[in-house]
C-alpha cells in the first residue's frame, strides 16, 4: 500500500504523464526492480487504493444489520462509506477525485479502474447470495419454531385427555411382564454422531452467485461507480445534495422493485 499512495501522491502533484516508474519506487524507497515485481507499470502501481475504496463498500454490505433487506443493506454501505467522516475524510475524497479524473483521461489507468470495479461485483454477488441464504435459513427456523409451538400446544391437549382415567376392557390375566422371544432383533441404542453442524451465518457462502444476483450486483456496482465518477467530473464537495452518497443513493433505485429471491 505504500506504493500505491507514494504513485498516488505523485499522480496528484504533477501528473500521471510527468511520472514515472522509477519516480514511484524512489518516492516509496525500494530499488526499480522491486516496483516491477509487484507492478507491471506506473499505473497498476494506484490500484490497490482503488481496490481499497471498492473492498470497503463490499464489506459494509457484508457487515451491515442482520435485519436489513438487501437493497436497505446496500443502502446502508453507501452511507456508511460514501459520506465524508466515515472511514475517510473530506481531504481524502479531493485525492479520489483527481484519480478519477486522471483514470478517465488515461486509457491504461481507466483499465486498471475497470478491472478492480469488475472484481468487485463478483465478490458482491456472492455476499448478496450469501445474504440471501441466511435469510431463507432464518425464516425456515422461525418457521419450525412456530411449528414446534403449534404441535406442543396440540400435544399438551392430548396428554390432558390421555390422563383420563378409563377402565381396560380387557385386562391381561398375567400380571407378571412377558420376556422378550427374539431379545437380539431389538436395535441398541443409536451411534452418537456427535452435535449437528452449526453454518456459521458470517461465511462467505462457497457456490457461484446465480446470474440474477450477478446481475443485480452489477447494477449495484454500476449505480456507486456511476455516481463517484459524475461526481470526480464536478466541483461540488463530497457532501449535500450532489455528493457521491447522494448520487449512489438514487442510482440504486434502479433496484427498487427487483426480486431478489428466485421464484418456486
Amino acid at each position: 500500500m505504500e506504493i500505491a499512495r507514494a504513485a498516488a501522491a505523485l499522480f496528484v502533484r504533477q501528473g500521471l504523464r510527468a511520472t514515472r516508474a522509477e519516480d514511484i519506487a524512489q518516492a516509496a524507497g525500494i530499488a526499480p526492480r522491486t516496483f516491477y515485481r509487484y507492478f507491471a507499470s506506473k499505473e497498476e502501481a494506484v490500484a490497490p487504493l482503488y481496490a481499497a475504496g471498492a473492498q470497503r463498500w463490499t464489506q459494509a454490505v457484508r457487515e451491515a444489520p442482520a435485519s436489513l433487506g438487501v437493497l436497505e443493506a446496500l443502502r446502508h454501505a453507501v452511507r456508511e462509506t460514501l459520506t465524508p467522516g466515515f472511514g475517510v475524510s473530506a481531504s481524502a475524497w479531493e485525492w479520489v477525485r483527481t484519480l478519477i479524473r486522471l483514470a478517465d483521461a488515461s486509457p491504461a489507468l481507466r483499465k486498471v479502474w475497470a478491472e478492480v470495479c469488475q472484481a468487485e461485483e463478483g465478490a458482491l454477488a456472492e455476499i448478496l447470495a450469501h445474504r440471501l441464504s441466511t435469510h431463507a435459513r432464518q425464516a425456515v427456523a422461525v418457521g419450525e419454531a412456530d411449528d414446534s409451538a403449534g404441535s406442543s400446544r396440540t400435544d399438551e391437549c392430548g396428554d390432558a385427555h390421555d390422563n383420563v382415567s378409563h377402565p381396560d376392557p380387557h385386562p391381561d390375566p398375567d400380571p407378571h411382564p412377558h420376556p422378550d422371544p427374539h431379545p437380539d432383533q431389538h436395535p441398541g441404542p443409536a451411534p452418537d454422531a456427535g452435535p449437528a453442524p452449526n453454518p456459521d451465518p458470517a461465511a462467505p457462502t462457497s457456490t457461484p452467485a446465480p446470474p440474477r444476483l450477478r446481475f443485480a450486483a452489477a447494477v449495484a456496482g454500476a449505480a456507486i461507480r456511476v455516481a463517484v465518477e459524475s461526481w470526480a467530473a464536478t466541483t461540488e464537495p463530497p457532501t449535500g445534495a450532489n455528493g457521491p452518497a447522494t448520487l449512489a443513493l438514487h442510482n440504486l433505485d434502479a433496484l427498487a422493485h427487483f426480486t431478489w429471491e428466485e421464484a418456486d
